[in-house]
């Protein structure tokens, strides 16, 4: 059995599998069973030092703690899961109590844990989620450390032990790490685009970045667009977001095209993702400490990217997909765009401009539509818009929850309940929404000067149906409601609303919805 590396962008560590919880060069078990102290089921010695221990406090079923244990590495890190036969309990217990154990270990001043896999019959997918919960405690920014050099990594390497293949999982020891470390690879990128302050992770820096992280992948064609007159013509709703910040050479927008195609494929995914590396609203300029935060607004590109970079790492036979990075600042200045502004898209729709704070959906609206032309000569296309894009998102569903709605081609198909099972089953969770006619009616436009609005004049979380109405809105502003089902060619799309998912400041970005799209499109 070989050593799993995780690297990316300096960042590097061993995954090592043991045999052997006896196995030395290890500072620290870290334990993280959905089982009580009392079990029967813990492997000797953990059932031992779990039962003396739980003898002397009443809480370590709850609150867990430190032990000295018989065991070569001397101390044993135990993070319960706390009772998971309750109704609303789900995978992330599971996940959440490894990476509370590894950050424990980590202060108990490990470094070189060696991390005990539940035996949990009730999650299938319960090992890999423990122990990407682990990896997630070993994540680094890539500020810190590229500042901080002597902090990185946290540990050199991360021991693994007891996993056990299952029916539903279907993979081998050395094929479960592969596919776990490939994952994490992706999550680290995705985290590293979606965290980075907003002149780290400028669009000519996310640009750079993209090319060294697929540097060595001969599997993924990469294509920049940065030139504005190119830009202007080809796509003017982004073109009118990118205005302000052109004038900045260092902030200038650019959109990322990467192409994963193998020879065979009988499926296609093509993929927008919203990259604001800043959104101070445009002239509809964010106040009262909103704009904190508003680097994250680039998550969505960050998953597209991080997803493709999984992808091009386990390499499926069968799955073809075109990334767009849709990368910009929304500034504000003498060369913005304005409410009021009527401007002909791609598709050569009249879009009245309402709110320069919505530029998300705008940036996306144009490469949706050469998205949607690029369809037509591919297997099996389902076009999706990935996005940091409402702040109703984060009302409807909650902090740690992505939204998913369907068009009508792709809700005969159940993506949204086939997306939804696949993040239940690894920890990623969506809620599904619907697209109404109402959210049609809500876009379209209202005097001969234009066809659609691009917005609605009050911020999302002050209108009602605040996240379904920009999904109406890409579908109509991209052409695809001429594509629908009674069309000779029906394109399924779905809009992923990732806002709640992502990651909000202080906290890391989390690289959501990348674990539900492997689990789903990559066996």
């Amino acid at each position: 059995m070989g050593v799993y590396t995780v690297n990316v962008s300096n960042f590097t560590y061993n995954l090592k599998p043991e045999q052997s919880l006896s196995a030395g060069g290890y500072d620290a078990i870290v334990y993280a069973p959905c089982s009580p102290p009392s079990s029967k089921e813990h492997p000797e010695p953990i059932r031992a030092t779990l039962q003396q221990a739980a003898k002397l406090d009443a809480n370590v079923e709850t609150e867990g703690g430190v032990f000295e244990i018989n065991l070569p590495s001397g101390r044993l890190i135990y993070s319960p899961t706390g009772p998971l036969n309750l109704d609303y309990q789900d995978v992330r217990s599971l996940g959440e109590a490894a990476n509370k154990g590894i950050s424990r270990a980590l202060k108990a001043g490990a470094k070189s844990p060696l991390l005990v896999l539940p035996q949990c019959s009730t999650f299938p997918f319960g090992q890999l989620v423990s122990l990407l919960g682990a990896l997630e405690a070993l994540y680094l920014s890539i500020q810190y450390r590229e500042d901080c050099p002597d902090k990185n990594p946290k540990v050199k390497s991360l021991g693994v032990w007891g996993y056990k293949d299952n029916r539903e999982i279907g993979k081998s020891e050395d094929e479960f790490l592969k596919y776990v470390t490939a994952i994490e690879i992706g999550r680290c990128a995705a985290r590293d685009i979606g965290g980075g302050d907003p002149e780290r992770m400028a669009p000519p820096k996310i640009e750079e970045y993209i090319k060294a992280l697929f540097l060595s992948d001969t599997n993924v064609k990469i294509n920049v667009i940065s030139d504005i007159a190119t830009i202007e013509k080809e796509y003017p709703l982004f073109a009118a977001v990118n205005r302000a910040a052109s004038v900045v050479e260092r902030h200038r927008g650019r959109i990322i095209y990467l192409t994963y195609e193998p020879e065979n494929a009988t499926e296609t995914l093509l993929l927008v993702g919203k990259g604001v590396t800043y959104d101070t609203g445009g002239l509809d300029i964010k106040v009262g400490g909103a704009m904190l935060g508003m680097s994250r607004d680039k998550c969505g590109a960050a998953a597209v990217a991080g997803f493709i970079k999984v992808v091009s790492l386990l390499k499926p036979q069968n799955l073809k997909i075109v990334g767009a990075l849709c990368i910009v600042r929304n500034s504000c200045g003498s060369n913005g765009y304005v409410s009021d502004e009527c401007i002909k898209s791609r598709s050569n729709a009249r879009v009245r401009i309402v709110n320069t704070d919505a530029e998300g959906r705008t940036i996306m609206a144009d490469v949706l539509c050469y998205m949607k032309e690029l369809a037509h000569n591919m297997p099996n296309p389902h076009l999706m818009t990935i996005a940091t894009l409402t702040g109703h998102a984060c009302l409807s569903a909650g902090s740690g929850y992505s939204i998913v709605m369907d068009n009508a081609v792709a809700k005969k198909e159940e993506n949204s309940v086939k997306l939804q099972k696949f993040g239940e089953l690894i920890g990623d969770p969506f809620e599904i929404s619907y697209i109404r006619r109402e959210d049609f009616k809500a876009t379209k436009g209202t005097s001969e000067g234009d066809d659609l609005l691009q917005s609605t004049p009050l911020p999302s979380v002050r209108t009602a149906r605040g996240h379904q109405i920009p999904a109406a809105f890409l579908i109509m502003v991209s052409g695809l409601d001429k594509h629908g089902l009674d069309s000779k060619m029906p394109l399924k799309y779905s809009h992923l609303d990732i806002a709640a998912s992502s990651g909000a400041l202080p906290a890391e970005a989390t690289g959501a919805p990348i674990l539900a799209l492997t689990a789903r499109y990559i066996s």
